[in-house]
């Protein structure tokens, strides 16, 4: 056995390292935000994402096939999109709220079409947790904020579908490295009409190559690895916790408190989606 087996993480702590990865990114994110604003910081983690996973991966763009680039490309503007609607939803609402209405999209995605009244059960699960969440009477989380985190799960029902797509054609770590490259596209526009860009410095340099280590490179390569030998199902209910360490980690790190209609919204939305792959074991894609 060489050194580097010998010290490799087993599938179900990568996981669990890569879900509190990505959250810890959401908020040193969220940090960001009052300096770069929301679109200055889905540029800089997206742009230098992007750098590492080409650098690391060099992918051959030359060799590419029309039908490559025809699937990679909208797989690329989906995640960009995606991302940059998640953050402007993050700039607004609590980071425990925006992860458990993003996952409503694939969620959704799952239990689409089906005539099953468990998927239909796991549906309104779901539907329940966003009533206890949603403003009523003008009260409660800033509803522009709850409609971009929406908007950016459906987004992410998009991005798996063209994921899939893009992976019957070009190999998993080259179509996230040049997918990053297109997920620039929609998002850069903003980022350089808001002059956050300008005020860089390496001190946010440096924040920035944390964000993308953070919430990109270290997840991505830890899921990679767990694919590897977790099955899908297992690997699916795993991923369902994302919501509960949001709010952990919005509570731990960002002092954001949750009111107890609240946890049990988070609640529901993790047991809709866990209970949707159980009876369904639905392959779920991670963001980028």
């Amino acid at each position: 056995m060489n050194r580097a087996a010998r010290f490799s993480l087993p599938a179900v702590p990568a996981v669990l390292l890569s879900i509190g990865s990505v959250q810890g990114g959401a908020a040193i994110a969220k940090g960001l935000f009052p300096l770069l604003g929301a679109a200055g910081t889905t540029s800089l983690r997206i742009g230098l994402s992007a750098l590492v996973l080409l650098v690391a991966v060099r992918p051959r763009l030359g060799r590419l096939r029309p039908a490559q680039w025809r699937a990679v490309v909208p797989y690329g503007l989906a995640l960009g999109l995606m991302n940059f609607l998640f953050y402007c939803a993050l700039a607004r609402v609590p980071l425990g709220l925006a992860v458990p209405l993003e996952f409503v999209g694939p969620l959704g995605l799952a239990v689409a079409g089906s005539r099953r009244w468990a998927d239909a059960g796991w549906a309104g699960l779901a539907a329940a947790g966003i009533a206890l969440i949603a403003p009523w009477h003008g009260r409660g989380p800033d509803p522009l904020g709850l409609a971009l985190a929406l908007a950016a799960g459906g987004c992410w029902a998009g991005y798996i579908v063209l994921g899939r797509r893009t992976a019957a054609v070009l190999p998993g770590p080259q179509a996230v490295a040049i997918g990053m490259l297109f997920a620039a596209l929609p998002v850069l526009p903003f980022g350089v009409a808001s002059g956050s860009l300008r005020a860089l410095t390496p001190h946010l340099l440096g924040l920035g190559a944390l964000l993308a280590l953070f919430s990109s490179v270290l997840p991505f390569s830890l899921e990679m690895r767990a694919l590897r030998t977790l099955p899908t199902r297992t690997f699916s209910i795993l991923m369902s916790l994302e919501p509960v360490a949001a709010a952990l980690s919005g509570w731990w790190l960002l002092h954001e408190r949750l009111l107890g209609s609240q946890w049990l919204a988070v609640g529901l939305i993790v047991a809709a989606s866990a209970g949707a792959t159980l009876t369904q074991g639905r392959p779920r894609p991670a963001p980028g």
